[in-house]
């Protein structure tokens, strides 16, 4: 048994050393690995960090830029919408003067329409009254003048010719 013994001593110590020796490796290996990647953010922490302190400046501007223009932009906001009432306003106006223009308009093509048409019944009314009061004096005084110079052709003994009668040489 004594034999057994060492053996186990043995094989256990050859364990405890091969185990030693792989978490040595471990040990090594996960050292280097640190360094590397402990230069490998330090690279990356020295090539952001400008670009990290150049956002924070960016960031600072555009925050001043913002303070500073936000009450212009409220004041250009409300002088668009107080010109906007205005103009509303000033349309209304507009379209109701231009409305009370044309009805005014429409009145007085009205007037002027029937103005025309009484002056023209009243043309037409005075062109009768004076073709009656012409022409029937002028009618009776050729009548009369035709009835005398009858008469007078008649005591004299003339012969009166017709105008566009037949005459008595053309009868057949």
């Amino acid at each position: 048994m004594d034999e057994k013994l060492t053996i186990f001593i043995a094989v256990t110590s050859a364990a405890v050393v091969l185990q030693m020796l792989l978490l040595a490796g471990m040990f090594f290996t996960l050292r280097a690995l640190s360094t590397h990647l402990k230069t490998t953010a330090d690279d990356i922490k020295a090539q952001a960090f400008p670009f990290l302190e150049n956002g924070k400046a960016i960031q600072a501007d555009i925050k001043r830029i913002l303070e500073t223009s936000a009450p212009k932009v409220e004041l250009v906001l409300d002088n668009a919408a107080a010109i906007t009432t205005t103009a509303h306003a000033g349309i209304g106006r507009v379209e109701s003067a231009v409305n009370d223009m044309l009805d005014r308009a429409r009145l007085q093509v009205i007037r002027a329409d029937e103005m025309v048409t009484r002056a023209m019944d009243r043309v037409e009314d005075t062109t009768e009254k004076v073709a009656h009061t012409v022409t029937s004096p002028v009618k009776h005084a050729n009548g009369l003048v035709h009835g005398i110079s009858a008469g007078l052709g008649a005591y004299f003994g003339q012969k009166r010719k017709r105008n566009g009668g037949p005459s008595d040489e053309m009868f057949i």
